[in-house]
């Protein structure tokens, strides 16, 4: 049984009287502990289907099933309960709390969990997770304190504290340098290799996307390929930073 199914998948919005579309009929699966990159340029399609992806929002018509059951269909409730048991989130501006320790961003998640954790195991699980990620000597630190990939490790750390078999991560080095893009990138692949944690990164940037081990490309809302292609490595990929994801990727 596959990890996530997506059958059709279409979503417009409603602009006044004209009905603009941005996903016309998107079909692919994803299986357990994969490491996608879901590319596409400004405009593609791709944050609205990771948001659908994510529950955070519903398609206009399609099916959408994880592990067997149909979400698509699920109320507000069922999604947010789906959300907080399978899904962590990644985004570009960390979204982390100011005046706040690394550790605090951290536990914050686990305050809204029905497990009701003492503070006490909920600090010593996100310090788990921070030294997870290379992040054990900061854990006091604030965000201002952090440098911008230390920020986007603590907010990885926070996606998996409540142990989600599913990360999406939506242009997670977007306002980040290269050296540091590599960094996060690195967590990332230990993450899928190592934890077995299935990953979805949305991003515009063929660097990026040659890191994953599949690449589905999508193009005015439809999927143009999604072809297996093999992880590349930096010192390659920095030597010819234009080369295109076929001509670097091969069938895994």
């Amino acid at each position: 049984m596959e990890l996530i199914e997506i059958r059709n998948i279409t979503k417009s919005y409603n602009l006044g009287d004209i009905t603009v579309p941005v996903l016309n009929g998107v079909s692919f699966q994803v299986s357990h502990k994969e490491l996608i990159a879901l590319m596409g340029a400004s405009g593609s399609g791709k944050s609205t289907l990771m948001n659908i992806l994510g529950c955070l929002d519903q398609p206009t018509s399609g099916e959408y099933w994880i592990e067997g059951e149909e979400v698509s269909r699920f109320s507000a409730d069922q999604r947010a309960v789906l959300r907080n048991q399978k899904f962590g989130f990644v985004f570009q501006n960390f979204n982390l709390l100011p005046r706040t320790s690394a550790l605090e961003n951290v536990a914050m998640p686990l305050t809204y969990t029905q497990d009701h954790l003492s503070d006490r195991i909920a600090r010593k699980r996100a310090a788990k997770m921070l030294d997870r990620v290379g992040l054990g000597d900061r854990m006091g630190h604030e965000p201002s304190q952090l440098s911008g990939g230390q920020q986007q490790r603590v907010a990885i750390a926070r996606a998996l504290i409540n142990r989600p078999p599913i990360l999406f991560a939506d242009e997670p080095t977007g306002n980040l340098d290269s050296k540091t893009s590599d960094e996060v990138l690195k967590v990332f692949q230990q993450l899928n290799e190592e934890d077995g944690v299935t990953i979805i990164m949305v991003t515009h940037d063929a660097y990026v996307a040659r890191h994953a081990r599949r690449i589905i490309r999508i193009r005015d809302g439809v999927i143009v390929d999604g072809d297996d292609t093999e992880r590349q490595s930096p010192k390659a990929t920095q030597e010819d930073p234009g080369a295109s994801a076929a001509e670097t990727g091969g069938a895994r």
